[in-house]
């Protein structure tokens, strides 16, 4: 089958859960199909990232684009109605240029990810569309405009109501849909909803394992991308909001907030007993440094793939019931799950203070997440639901 993907980034470093989806699903896809990645960019594009991706399929084309045209086109939105950031994201010279390029291959399938690539291929009726929602995007801006600065709300609030529009009208502009999770597709308001597939990620068993024994540095972890705003947002909470509490009983407990691109105000959390560490080439030295990991969200939609690797890692796991939804482990079973700031203290204090609770989660976490969640079982998936093999050249 001859595939073409649409992404609206370089799936390279994998720092976003967006790249992280894009990179395993084109390396399995590519294993088996010829597959042609199309990536837009904001930003630079080094020479490492194209390598990397040039190993798993040799047809990588990227689309650079303009800073100038997208503030301007941001400034148009103002008088749209689609998201802002499907105008930013568009191009109408980079859609062309695409157009033509899909055009010459004549692909099988067009495979888009993200509804903010949406606008380039809506309107090619000709060929078989499949878009991956992956989130349920405006249900994650809904609750980041609950706890956003005042002078960001209105655009905040702005942006989710275009978006739950936008995400109920394209669905009729493709054959195939899929999204992250049952909770996210519950979210896509639209009367035929559950024709929505649901493909949730994977995790890669081999990598993320717990190798030899634990050499704790730190005693709580949470990890990010930390320009991302529910990232922001889970990172002060846990520092200014939970540790407070933790500490009132176990002095000096530790933390680690490791993660890309941290902003000024997760900069200044740093201090005697939080680290503020930046990007890490390797994650899993951060797993293995940590006693507990916390992932204290309060607002972002879909799946969190920090909590699939550290529960891969073996690692005992603090979460709230939106993060530990899509992923549908057992409190209690495979991790302790908690709302308010008390009630997440109790479970970190509960997890640094008892051994053999902590060991026991961990295994058990590893064990569901192997059972569950498998990249190749879930591109596997997608091709036969999404792509409509039995109807397509294989």
């Amino acid at each position: 089958m001859k595939i073409c993907m649409v992404v609206s980034r370089v799936p390279w470093p994998l720092e976003k859960g967006d790249k992280l989806r894009a990179y395993h699903q084109l390396r399995y896809l590519a294993s088996k199909h010829e597959l042609h990645l199309f990536c837009l960019s904001d930003a630079a594009v080094n020479s490492e990232a194209l390598a990397n991706l040039q190993l798993i399929t040799p047809h990588v084309t990227v689309y650079k684009l303009n800073r100038l045209k997208m503030v301007v086109r941001l400034c148009l939105a103002l008088f749209s109605r689609k998201p802002f950031q499907v105008h930013y994201f568009f191009d109408r010279s980079i859609a062309r240029r695409l157009r033509r390029a899909v055009d010459d291959l004549a692909p099988d399938v067009v495979y888009c990810q993200l509804i903010r690539c949406s606008e380039y291929v809506k309107h090619w009726h000709h060929y078989h569309k499949v878009l991956d929602y992956m989130d349920a995007l405006s249900a994650g801006q809904q609750r980041r405009a609950k706890r956003a600065p005042w002078y960001l709300a209105p655009f905040v609030r702005e942006e989710s109501r275009r978006l739950a529009a936008y995400e109920h009208l394209i669905v009729d502009y493709f054959e195939r849909h899929c999204i992250i999770s049952e909770q996210d597709r519950g979210l896509i308001y639209h009367p035929h909803n559950s024709r929505i597939q649901i493909i949730p990620n994977g995790i890669d068993s081999d990598y993320f394992s717990q190798r030899g024994s634990r050499s704790v540095r730190y005693d709580v972890l949470f990890t990010g991308n930390m320009s991302y705003p529910p990232n922001v947002e889970g990172a002060q909470r846990l520092v200014l909001e939970i540790m407070p509490l933790v500490r009132s009983r176990r002095p000096n407990t530790s933390v680690l907030l490791a993660g890309a691109n941290p902003t000024s105000s997760v900069l200044a959390l740093a201090s005697d007993t939080v680290t503020v560490s930046g990007w890490i080439e390797d994650m899993r030295t951060a797993y293995n440094q940590s006693g507990v990991f916390v992932a204290p969200m309060l607002s972002g939609s879909g799946m969190q793939n920090k909590l699939l690797e550290a529960m891969c890692m073996e690692l005992p796991c603090v979460t709230t019931s939106l993060a530990a939804t899509p992923i549908g482990a057992v409190h209690g079973e495979h991790w302790l799950i908690g709302d308010s700031n008390e009630e997440l203290a109790e479970a970190i204090l509960k997890l640094l203070d008892d051994a053999e609770v902590s060991a026991r989660l961990g295994v058990a976490a590893r064990a569901f997440v192997l059972e569950r969640f498998n990249w190749e079982k879930t591109v596997e998936l997608l091709v036969e639901t999404c792509f409509n093999a039995n109807d397509l050249k294989s």
